[in-house]
């Protein structure tokens, strides 16, 4: 079905999740003031937990808590404001749900902070290549990693998949050199970090499944992201239709974890998707050969 049925996810704090039959979801919570679609909107501690809590009740397994927009241009925050955005919401949510709780930040000590206050797993946005410590907390925490290629600040090859191999290969061999086990990493091919166009972004969409070739799970992080305007129309807020669209083409190609804003319309999406999967493995698993 995915190329990675019944494949296990380690991460921190001794948990772990099964990438299998059923697509996971990693609710995007962003406490942030300036997050292109929903920036101010979950900006206290408050609210950042009830948006969490209501992301699990709708099916959510896991919920990445931002304190940086990652939108181009945004504005860069402190190491220290962002710290004091992200880590109350993790320690509140610690204590209020089983969800896995992961971090995005590109910054080795927050990714460290947050650890400690209870995330399972850290979302690096740039692949471990801006702070490569990162590679090293995560392996003496066993915290699970979200690597994600992008190409931003950098040359990018002309071919989308040549230019994910030649950048996805490099963030592999600073967390093989810093000792982190493949089965607590996750790759994220990075819809619309420096993919500038809705051709480039639809042509990785088209050739999602090519990244089966590193034999890691994928996750897939298209949520309103700007393409899908330019395809549909919409403004960000108007994007949830397309993006479950998107989850369920590439749940089809092989991809086991979708991060999103929506987490209902994605869910259901999904759910058709797994069971028409399930239902086509039963029938071939039956067939006479």
């Amino acid at each position: 079905m995915t190329g990675l049925e019944g494949s296990i996810w380690r991460v921190g704090h001794g948990r772990e999740i099964e990438l299998g039959r059923r697509s996971v979801i990693m609710a995007i919570i962003n406490v942030t003031p300036d997050s292109f679609s929903d920036g101010g909107r979950f900006e206290t501690v408050d609210a950042a937990v009830e948006q969490a809590l209501r992301a699990v009740s709708e099916g959510a397994g896991i919920v990445d808590i931002g304190g940086e927009s990652t939108r181009p241009n945004a504005a860069t925050v402190s190491p220290s404001e962002e710290q004091a955005r992200v880590l109350p919401v993790i320690e509140a949510l610690r204590a209020r749900t089983q969800a896995l709780i992961s971090i995005d930040t590109y910054r080795a000590e927050t990714a460290r902070l947050a650890i400690s206050a209870g995330a399972h797993i850290v979302n690096d946005v740039f692949g471990l290549q801006r702070e490569p410590d990162i590679a090293d907390i995560a392996a003496v925490t066993g915290a699970g990693l979200c690597i994600m290629h992008t190409g931003r600040d950098r040359v990018k090859l002309a071919d989308v998949i040549a230019d994910q191999v030649h950048f996805l290969e490099r963030s592999l061999d600073i967390a093989a050199a810093s000792g982190v086990n493949r089965d607590r990493i996750v790759l994220d091919p990075g819809f619309g970090f420096a993919k500038e166009t809705a051709e480039e972004n639809l042509e990785l969409m088209a050739r999602f499944s090519e990244l089966s070739r590193f034999g890691l799970p994928l996750l897939a992080g298209m949520s309103r992201k700007r393409f899908l305007g330019t395809v549909t129309g919409r403004e960000a807020q108007g994007r949830d239709a397309a993006t479950a669209a998107t989850s369920a083409l590439l749940r089809l190609q092989g991809a086991a974890v979708f991060r999103v804003h929506n987490v209902a319309i994605n869910r259901d999406a999904l759910d058709i998707t797994d069971a028409m999967l399930n239902a086509r493995q039963e029938f071939e698993r039956k067939r006479p050969t």
